[in-house]
């Protein structure tokens, strides 16, 4: 593939999870001849960070900032899975000019008026859940401070719905992007969850067409 039509993507896991989710996507679009790198965040698959050095979101996303400080010249589309949302929108927030889209899969999408926490705390069942899982996801890691307008919200976004999701339901994906419009909605009508185990070749497919719109 030649250089100009090649794509960075960077994929982000949800909470619990690691890099090791995204290997059937990962694989397909290498194959289609991108660059991907796929990132255990803090704490999180086989980064060994201690849960107790984990005190802000910054250090929870550190592994991802790092990626994003490193990248000179082409930028990365950001694609983000459940939780994974929040801190793909600190990294906009801090790199824009980096970053050619975000795509938030089934992914918690925060907005410029409220805090990260806001968009799951309106589910105060899901919120308890995610805080019995993980106490990372408190307002202590998230912090009260909201994403800025010249930073997180300058950068494309794109919604991926999964239709058939447990976990986030389709009803709730909708809110997120009702309350913080986004560029496209696309949709995996038979998707769970997990839908980069579910559908990889249906999520991989659209991903390809986000990195030929957008980049």
């Amino acid at each position: 593939m030649e250089k100009e039509n090649k794509k960075r993507f960077v994929l982000v896991h949800g909470l619990c999870h690691g890099e090791w989710t995204w290997y059937k996507v990962k694989t397909q679009l290498v194959a289609a001849g991108h660059s991907v790198t796929a990132v255990d965040l803090a704490a999180s698959g086989i980064n060994m960070t201690r849960l107790e050095e984990i005190q802000t979101l910054k250090d929870y996303a550190k592994p991802l900032l790092d990626i994003l400080s490193s990248v000179e010249e082409d930028k990365v589309i950001l694609v983000a899975h459940s939780m994974g949302g929040i801190s793909v929108s600190l990294a906009a927030d801090i790199f824009p000019r980096k970053i050619t889209a975000i795509v938030f899969l089934t992914a918690f999408m925060p907005d410029t008026s409220n805090p990260p926490t806001y968009v799951y705390e309106k589910d105060l069942t899901l919120a308890r859940m995610l805080v019995r899982v993980n106490p990372l996801a408190t307002d202590n890691l998230a912090g009260t401070r909201s994403f800025s307008e010249e930073g997180y919200e300058s950068v494309t976004r794109i919604y991926i719905v999964c239709g058939e999701d447990i976990a986030v339901p389709e009803d709730y994906q909708r809110w997120m992007i009702n309350n913080f419009p986004v560029k496209e909605v696309m949709q995996i009508e038979y998707a769970d969850h997990m839908a980069m185990f579910s559908r990889p070749r249906e999520l991989c497919a659209l991903l390809l067409e986000i990195a030929d719109k957008y980049s």
